[in-house]
């Protein structure tokens, strides 16, 4: 007997990627029109994005008011839509695995966006942006950062970088660090490892990216609340991108060749029985559920997959061991705190509020609605502002802390989001408060220098 939704937890399925079925174009409009006429019945997840807006104007105005009324040409105005934040699966959805419906939209659109791609239809501009490592090799190097971030700031490049990259001449763009997080980054003081009942003892860091090129501040926080904590900690002997800008373009070949480079690395310590850290929400998500969906019989992407870590759900597990430091000696006072989506994903709760909730003088607003800036999303000319409409009734809402007015710092764990909620703040005048990572918060709690 059918039923109207599931009572079970969420389960995924394995994603195919290398059954050449997986690329059949009219096996997946077939499927694609399954869903999408299961989705019309419901309109639960309306809210969350573009992607389900679009699905339904097109249902509402095809000739049948009906999925079958709607040309599948315009399948893919829904699958561009989607920027597999997963929420869709997560926490709207009553038809997903075990239910029978086996309704998977995120994955789905994956598959669409990797037949996209496979036919040769995704240009250069958009691969450019996804190809982080590139990007950042650049970084650290004396006077081409100063001049490349400078020159970046400027109208005229801003109007190049829309014409010829795609890139909305208004959306934030980081800038390039002068200094590398791995090749900035101090060993660490040879603390003893102690190993908890929920957590081993010591830490590797897989840097991201972002951390690495963009913000290595966010990094040496990290590193400074460790040693504070003495946990000791290496960083990662060598890393490349960990594929989620790939993954989201449908380039699922190039998410491979991050996972021959990455896994091989990580397992090692993996093995030694190291907690691998990832700063990064999305990150961190690739090797706790992409990367393990996509290579479900590789035990070395599972036991990757198993020691990996979110840092907060790393300290507070550390908490519950009796060996979190709970001294802090600076408040921190209103915070206006976003769970991003990829954090959210992760079904780790909310551990990065309860770590700010145990600083005195600290009042924490938690809000879980997506910022909408979605990786290279955001930054995209068809999507900038829709990002920033999407994110606009999570702006309000931080602008307006529990107790009363402005917050005094936002906050998010996605360090891209926080800068768009930044962006979001200023493009709504909802006032100017300063944006900070977590763990930069939690370094001043601590009264870290």
């Amino acid at each position: 007997m059918a039923t109207e939704g599931n009572l079970q937890a969420p389960t995924r399925h394995a994603i195919d990627w290398r059954n050449p079925d997986f690329y059949n174009e009219d096996a997946a409009l077939h499927e694609m029109e399954r869903i999408f006429d299961i989705c019309h019945g419901c309109r639960r997840c309306v809210s969350l994005c573009g992607a389900f807006p679009t699905l339904f104007d097109l249902v509402d105005e095809s000739r049948t008011g009906e999925v079958d009324g709607v040309d599948k040409k315009d399948y893919m105005k829904v699958v561009d839509q989607c920027y597999m934040c997963d929420l869709c699966y997560m926490t709207k959805c009553p038809y997903v695995p075990p239910h029978e419906f086996n309704l998977d939209f995120p994955h789905t659109m994956l598959r669409a966006k990797a037949i996209k791609f496979k036919k040769g239809e995704v240009g250069a501009a958009e691969k450019f942006l996804s190809s982080t490592d590139v990007h950042g090799q650049f970084a650290g190097i004396p006077i081409v950062v100063q001049v490349a971030n400078a020159v970046n700031k400027t109208k005229p490049a801003r109007a190049v970088m829309q014409k010829v990259l795609g890139v909305d001449k208004n959306a934030w763009l980081p800038e390039l660090a002068t200094k590398k997080f791995r090749s900035g980054a101090p060993g660490s003081p040879p603390h003893a490892v102690k190993d908890g009942a929920k957590t081993p003892g010591k830490v590797v860091i897989y840097s991201t990216c972002y951390i690495n090129y963009n913000e290595p501040g966010i990094g040496h926080d990290l590193l400074k609340v460790l040693d504070h904590n003495e946990v000791p900690y290496v960083l990662v002997e060598k890393e490349k991108c960990c594929g989620m800008p790939k993954l989201e373009l449908g380039d699922l070949a190039s998410v491979n060749a991050s996972k021959e480079a990455n896994i091989p690395v990580l397992v090692k310590y993996a093995k030694d029985g190291y907690a691998i850290l990832s700063a990064v929400p999305s990150c961190t998500l690739m090797f706790k559920q992409e990367l393990p969906l996509m290579y479900p019989g590789d035990a070395d992407v599972q036991l990757v997959k198993e020691h990996m870590w979110d840092p907060f759900e790393y300290l507070m597990a550390r908490k519950r061991d009796g060996l979190l430091k709970t001294e802090f000696s600076t408040p921190l006072g209103k915070i206006s705190y976003q769970i991003p989506c990829h954090g959210r994903v992760q079904n780790i709760g909310k551990k990065t509020e309860e770590m700010l909730k145990m600083v005195p003088g600290t009042s924490v607003h938690t809000h879980e609605r997506c910022s909408g800036h979605a990786g290279t999303f955001g930054v995209k000319v068809p999507y900038h502002q829709q990002a920033l409409k999407i994110g606009k009734p999570l702006f309000k809402a931080m602008a307006s802390h529990k107790d009363g007015g402005l917050p005094d710092v936002i906050s998010s764990d996605c360090p891209l989001g926080g800068h768009h909620i930044a962006q979001g703040f200023e493009v709504n005048s909802l006032g100017a408060p300063p944006q900070k990572h977590p763990l930069t918060l939690i370094r001043t709690a601590y009264g870290l220098k």
